[in-house]
């Protein structure tokens, strides 16, 4: 009888990152870099300066995965499957200039996303919104009314919860100002959005900034402030606005002894500046920290990497494509927009063709009742006109009769000349409604004449509409196959070359017509800060009176100061490196 046994010299590894999780067997020698190097292929990333694999040790302190050393020997708990997050553990100066690849950019956006929901970085509300808007655009694509209806965000998390609490409206308030914002990203592929909330979110004071408590040499709690530029130092009640900043350029030597944490500034003249941090362990840290970022400073200031030229050379390449892409796709949805409003003409086209079908055919059922009434009408006028001759007829007989019989005596005379001239006014009453009646039948036939004039038109109106040709409104094209394919794209437009898989993506004329393409987006870009800014400061303005005055926080207050005063991180930054080092250490020491 045989047992599965669990191989001793492997385990397993769970690593999460933003949006999976996965599973790894490895071997019990395996160090942090190849761990590291197995994910990143896993998700396809290449840009791995960036991130780490972080972990709770088992003391409970956050920790990263130390690449040279095994994975068995760095003090993480001896669970099975053994977890490790996948995130960013340095950050970009400018994002729309660094980040290459679209993986990069996705997973950024999704953990400075999830830092600003948990509120780990102040966001204002007014930009929150914003933000919420591009999150929306890059998980649905563009705006459509009738997709969209009210409600479809209801299950979204879209908003930090301090700003949900510190304002007097309900989510569908909430929803309907994203909303606004959401439909004027039309046209922005998944990417954009993502690299458009970046933008946005690397000017928020505590984008990127790792923060570790420290004490002067007074005692004064303090917070030191780790991130891509140098090293900030804030007060403990005032994470937003630093009081001392020291540019990794000015920076020679980081070192710590036991607590107490030593940077050597370039000027040798400059004293050091020393900080105590209360917890040996987070001097390893914060030392990893400071030499990792100060690597990718310095590793921005210098010619790029034949492995980054390639990168970026390929990103662009696909970015063209990608626009390339775009453009077919946008003019294949104009076309089938173009079609479908053909299509709706038609069918009203057709509907009224068919009204008109049926209005001429009802005229000529009312035609032809009216020409056979007229019909019998004329006929029994004729019958009529036809007996009253005969009468007539017989009453001249019987005038020439009564005159053959004259009765000798003048008295019979008389009577005879009385009946006669009686007769002879009957015969002319009579004589006359034979007329009249003749009149008549003429009168009906003129009108049977001219509705059955009436008539033959209208058959022939209803020829002309039934001979319309008919209308396939299932499978109606507007625009034939091939005259659509002569209106679309083709890889020959764009120098595709089938035989050997190359791509030449753009000749002189495409590259002189794509500079003026970027240098209109550019003038776009301003023209659409601006606008955002002005929107901003409306909505602002809008939600203010909404606003719960006691919910509103420290950061809240700090951050509608500097708006009042017109700083920005950036301004703020400049401002207090403006001072000497020796200056800046003296003004750390007496805080």
């Amino acid at each position: 009888m045989s047992m599965l046994r669990r191989n001793p010299k492997t385990f397993t590894v769970r690593v999460t990152t933003m949006d999976a999780e996965l599973e790894f067997g490895i071997d019990w020698k395996a160090t942090g870099r190849q761990l590291f190097d197995m994910v990143c292929r896993t998700i396809g990333l290449r840009e791995t300066w960036y991130f780490g694999l972080r972990f709770i040790d088992h003391k409970g302190y956050i920790s990263w995965l130390k690449m040279d050393r095994k994975v068995q020997e760095q003090g993480i708990p001896k669970t099975s499957p053994m977890p490790f997050l996948f995130a960013a553990k340095f950050y970009p100066e400018e994002v729309s200039e660094e980040l290459i690849q679209e993986i990069t950019q996705h997973l950024f956006f999704l953990q400075v996303k999830q830092q600003i929901l948990n509120e780990e970085v102040y966001c204002p509300p007014e930009a929150s919104v914003l933000l919420a808007s591009y999150a929306v655009q890059a998980k649905y694509g563009d705006y459509e009314q009738n997709v969209h209806q009210p409600g479809f965000l209801a299950n979204e998390e879209l908003l930090p919860q301090r700003v949900v609490e510190q304002f007097d409206m309900t989510a569908e308030m909430w929803e309907e100002r994203i909303t606004a914002w959401y439909a004027e990203h039309q046209g922005l592929m998944r990417d954009e959005a993502e690299m458009e909330y970046l933008k946005i979110t690397q000017d928020l004071e505590m984008y990127g900034v790792n923060y570790f408590e420290i004490k002067n040499e007074k005692g004064t709690d303090l917070y030191l402030g780790v991130d891509a530029m140098g090293l900030n130092v804030y007060e403990i009640d005032n994470k937003l606005v630093p009081k001392i900043s020291f540019p990794w350029s000015e920076i020679r030597n980081v070192s710590y002894k036991d607590k107490k944490f030593t940077i050597k500034p370039i000027d040798k003249k400059s004293p050091d500046f020393c900080f105590i941090s209360p917890r040996l362990r987070l001097n390893k840290l914060i030392l990893d920290l400071c030499v990792g970022n100060h690597e990718l400073f310095m590793q921005r200031r210098r010619m790029d990497t034949m492995e980054v030229q390639q990168m970026k050379a390929q990103a662009k390449e696909e970015k063209a494509k990608r626009h390339i892409e775009r453009h077919k796709l946008m003019r294949e949805r104009e076309l089938r927009e173009q079609a479908e409003r053909d299509k709706e003409d038609m069918e009203k086209q057709l509907v009224h063709f068919r009204d008109e079908a049926r209005l001429a055919h009802d005229a000529l059922m009312r035609s032809e009742e009216t020409a056979e009434l007229l019909g019998e009408k004329a006929q029994v006028a004729e019958e009529e006109a036809m007996l009253l001759a005969q009468k007539a007829n017989q009453a001249d007989s019987e005038i020439q009769r009564i005159r053959l019989q004259a009765i000798k005596t003048e008295e019979e005379r008389n009577l005879m000349e009385m009946k006669v001239h009686e007769a002879e006014m009957i015969a002319g009453r009579l004589a006359e409604e034979s007329d009249r009646r003749a009149m008549e039948a003429e009168r009906l036939k003129e009108q049977l004449v001219r509705a059955r004039e009436a008539e033959k038109n209208a058959k022939e109106k209803l020829i002309q509409v039934t001979k319309l040709p008919l209308l396939d409104l299932t499978s109606a094209h507007v625009i034939t196959s091939s005259e659509f394919e002569k209106l679309q794209l083709t890889d020959g437009d764009y120098g595709v070359d089938n035989d050997n898989n190359s791509y030449e993506l753009m000749t002189d004329g495409d590259v002189e017509k794509l500079s003026k393409e970027i240098e209109k987006e550019r003038v776009d870009y301003l023209e659409k800060s601006r606008h955002l800014q002005l929107q901003l400061n409306e909505l602002k303005s809008e939600i203010e009176v909404m606003k719960v005055e006691e919910k509103e926080t420290e950061l809240d207050r700090i951050h509608n100061d500097l708006m009042d005063r017109g700083e920005t991180k950036y301004i703020t930054l400049v401002r207090i490196k403006s001072g000497t080092t020796k200056a800046r250490v003296a003004y750390f020491e007496e805080l």
